[in-house]
């Protein structure tokens, strides 16, 4: 046995049989080419920051080598304070937020933890290249397909379309809602697939009976889209020097501050909402962004960095998203700094897993949550399954309690801009939604998927909507 960083135990007996190991699909050559390519662009990342080696993460798949021991979670409880500036003044204005401390707060999250945004991004020209007639059960709805043509003028070696499609009720009497998701894109009617981390860690995955999400959407009478987060950008480190981050650094290797994908598909959300601001079947002034899994951390991200995004549906997030990088329950800030997932973030995150602990960072999730206020958002997560029981269908890994605690963190800020946080710092049951506030949480039972929750988040932004309307 072997006993890593925070107490991990790194290699003990597997969770399936040899025999349900030789069973899997092996890598196609192409995928084993983009974890060649991705282990050296990793590699060369390390090197800037002279770097030798990073700490391993915890492995899902092997037994014990996760860390779910609620009494040793929380090696670090002390969270910095959204509401101390750097000079240790206490804010206690919203003004205060606004000017000072918030700017605080973007600049460490730019530099250290998902990346800078590029002080010139290209233009992104919208066409709608598809317009059809469809059903949703038996909802008649309107699906446009459209590609944002990005200018690549600056470097005509990479192209870059990003990939969104909306789908509208032709009836509506005037502009509506629109609930945009983070996926691959499909069909309007295509049925979920089921699976658990991390294998399927970005899809809307769930076999919940009853109604799709869309069209649970079309019955409130809103409208829904669909961004392609791997049109604007590979997930994979193999496609850094492509898509919108390869576009703007012309080809070439990321610099440690660079932005990942993960701000990335954030700015590609930014250039929906151009979009929508456009389309007049659209009210984009009531438009949220959802995500799950690794796109639900995409999801928080672009709550926290577009204002113009009105509510976010945050699902299953994890490490990287609004879970608590000082937490130690699945998860855990080595797994996303390791050459499968690091290029979601700046490069200077790897530090936090090599030469740093995770106490040194400037920042943790809960002020993530707090760059949003005071616009609502609704934490999900599913259930905490053993997972020597059952891997495929627990949620244990993107540690519920984790983002749990970051909402209560985040609190204070909503309070200081007079909105109503979570209300409690006590863990609820599952099945038992904290929903009366502007910051909201629930944790189903279903696993690893975001299914259960939809009409929970969908009735909270139907509330929110109204409230902000003045109705």
């Amino acid at each position: 046995m072997t006993i890593g960083p925070a107490g991990l135990v790194l290699a003990l007996c597997p969770l399936v049989t040899a025999q349900q190991q030789a069973a899997r699909p092996q890598p196609t050559p192409q995928q084993l080419a983009i974890q060649q390519a991705s282990k050296e662009d990793h590699q060369q990342m390390l090197d800037q920051l002279h770097i030798a080696s990073l700490r391993p993460g915890g492995n899902a798949r092997v037994l014990g080598a996760v860390n779910y021991d609620e009494a040793k979670a929380n090696p670090y409880p002390d969270l910095p304070d959204p509401l101390r500036m750097k000079n240790g003044k206490k804010v206690t204005t919203a003004k205060m937020w606004w000017d000072q401390r918030r700017p605080e707060i973007v600049e460490d999250f730019d530099r250290e933890v998902y990346g800078r945004l590029p002080k010139v991004v290209p233009k992104v020209k919208w066409e709608i290249t598809n317009t059809t007639e469809e059903q949703v059960g038996d909802v008649p709805i309107t699906t446009k397909t459209l590609l944002g043509h990005v200018d690549n003028s600056a470097y005509p070696e990479i192209t870059v379309d990003i990939q969104l499609s909306l789908s509208t009720p032709p009836n509506a009497k005037g502009p509506v809602p629109v609930i945009m998701v983070f996926g691959g894109g499909g069909p309007p009617n295509a049925a979920p697939a089921r699976g658990g981390p991390p294998a399927v860690a970005g899809s809307q995955q769930g076999s919940a009976p009853g109604p799709s999400w869309q069209a649970q959407v079309l019955t409130k009478g809103w409208a829904f889209a669909v961004l392609n987060p791997a049109s604007i950008q590979a997930d994979n480190g193999a496609g850094l020097r492509k898509g919108i981050i390869g576009l703007v650094n012309k080809g070439q290797p990321r610099k440690p501050e660079d932005w990942g994908a993960l701000r990335a598909w954030a700015w590609g959300a930014d250039r929906a909402m151009d979009y929508f601001e456009t389309d007049k079947a659209v009210d984009a002034q009531r438009v949220t962004i959802q995500g799950h899994s690794r796109y639900g951390k995409a999801a928080v991200v672009t709550m926290a960095y577009d204002p113009r995004i009105a509510l976010a549906f945050v699902s299953s997030s994890g490490e990287g998203g609004a879970k608590l990088h000082r937490r130690n329950f699945g998860e855990i800030v080595e797994n996303v700094a390791g050459a499968s997932e690091y290029h979601w973030m700046a490069g200077n995150f790897l530090k936090y897993a090599g030469p740093l602990k995770w106490n040194d960072l400037p920042v943790d999730s809960h002020e993530l949550i707090a760059m949003c206020a005071p616009r609502p958002v609704f934490l999900s997560a599913g259930n905490l399954v053993d997972p020597a029981v059952d891997i495929g269908h627990s949620d244990a890994w993107v540690d519920a309690k984790g983002t749990f605690l970051a909402g209560v963190a985040a609190g204070p800020v909503y309070r200081l801009l007079g909105k109503k946080d979570l209300g409690t710092n006590v863990f609820p049951p599952i099945e038992t939604g904290i929903l009366s506030g502007d910051l909201t949480f629930r944790q189903h039972s279903a696993g690893h998927t975001p299914n259960p929750n939809w009409p929970y988040f969908l009735d909270f932004a139907e509330r929110e909507f109204k409230a902000a309307r003045g109705k």
